[in-house]
């Protein structure tokens, strides 16, 4: 590739990058309507494979989307929402058991006398905010049902998605094939190698790590549901969605589940309870849910996923978040193989580095030849006595000549 195809390239990235800039507000619903895509096509693969039509796939890969959906909207949802009032409802309960169970203890451990912590102004601050963010939601939606505009701009978006998520899906292969056919010839074989390794990268998080968080949120709450926990689901849902940083999810979900059974039962049985579920649930991630879920795909750092998330959101907002884990994993693969590239060069190498080397396999051809040439000559050596006048007779033969 000459330099001026690089700069045209270039001014081509750079140009189609000004554009969804300047389009990022109608962007959501077809970047949403991607992502759906992006994570139900190896599913409409695999039916496609077992003999269903790809139309046929599509729609039932569209329904089980659209099924759990609508299940996280109508059941769990509204199950945390009466999990956090109740959290708000027993905080003078753990804030009794702070100041008359773990200060007194700290100090008799210690001798460290901690004042000056006021629990009281942090339940009014949370009691307070929590009210005003129900009031929050009430004006936004009084304000949404009083503008016509908005409401329709919000309904459009909303009934795009779908559609648009549908005819992604159908032709999604059809789609990467024509734009892998519109590369140039000469960076073709590069950005397809790319390409797969940032599908792997990028899959392996969103198609399996996050498969993982929602299982160990299921076995979390489940678990300590079933030990007496009153605040099981938010509990296990807290642990579960931060447990892609390795084990934040089981420091997090073991600390709050042993101040729950502290301040609810107030015994040792109920504290053994809550770490037996956590040791089962690390368990089945180490076991079964990372191999079967994540396997041996390459995923994403959690430091660059929080990182790209965060960032995301501040350059871009809503859409920065929607688009920062696909832009962090094609990050990730360019230097990934800029890396390759740098340690292949002999900028990295030097050259007198490689002249040395050179010199090296050159001494060892001449050293490898001579030691080839050796065993001739002496086969050579070997062979002279047999045809030499004054040798020694045979066993059968006599000085005047062969034996009669």
């Amino acid at each position: 590739m000459t330099d001026a195809h690089k700069w045209q390239l270039a001014a081509l990235t750079l140009g189609i990058g000004l554009l969804l800039w300047l389009l990022g507000p109608v962007l959501t619903p077809f970047v949403v309507a991607a992502l759906l895509a992006y994570l139900g096509d190896p599913l409409v693969d695999r039916l496609d494979r077992l003999g269903l039509s790809r139309t046929g796939s599509v729609a039932v890969v569209f329904l089980l989307m659209t099924l759990a959906l609508v299940g996280v909207v109508l059941l769990l949802i509204p199950m945390l929402e009466r999990q956090i009032s109740t959290l708000i409802e027993q905080f003078p309960r753990y804030r009794d058991w702070f100041t008359g169970t773990v200060l007194p203890w700290i100090t008799e451990r210690t001798g460290i006398a901690i004042e000056g912590i006021d629990l009281e102004y942090l339940y009014g601050m949370l009691r307070d905010h929590w009210k005003q963010a129900g009031g929050f939601a009430a004006t936004v939606l009084g304000g949404i049902s009083r503008s016509g505009m908005v409401i329709i701009s919000w309904l459009v978006n909303l009934a795009l998605i779908p559609v648009v998520a549908f005819y992604l899906l159908r032709d999604w292969d059809v789609m990467v094939e024509k734009i892998r056919l519109l590369l140039p010839r000469s960076v073709e074989p590069i950005v397809s190698r790319l390409s797969r390794e940032a599908d792997s990268v990028l899959g392996g998080f969103l198609r399996g790590q996050i498969s993982v968080m929602l299982a160990l949120g299921a076995i979390y709450s489940i678990g300590l549901w079933m030990a007496g926990i009153d605040l099981a689901l938010l509990i296990g849902m807290l642990a579960g969605l931060v447990s892609f940083i390795p084990y934040l999810g089981a420091i997090v979900g073991v600390g709050a589940g042993l101040i729950a059974a502290l301040v609810q039962h107030g015994d040792l049985t109920h504290v053994l309870l809550v770490a037996l579920v956590f040791g089962a649930g690390q368990t089945l991630e180490s076991v079964v849910l990372t191999p079967f879920l994540v396997g041996d795909r390459i995923g994403m750092h959690p430091v660059a996923v929080i990182f790209a998330v965060m960032a995301g959101g501040q350059l871009f907002g809503f859409i920065g978040v929607l688009v920062a884990l696909p832009v962090a994993a094609v990050v990730m693969v360019i230097l990934r193989y800029l890396y390759q590239e740098y340690t292949a060069s002999r900028l990295y190498a030097g050259v007198q580095a490689t002249a040395v080397r050179a010199g090296a396999v050159e001494e060892g051809a001449v050293a490898g030849s001579g030691h080839r040439a050796a065993p001739r000559s002496r086969r050579r050596r070997r062979r002279r006595p047999d045809t030499d006048p004054g040798s020694d007779p045979g066993p059968g033969a006599t000085p005047d000549g062969p034996s009669s």
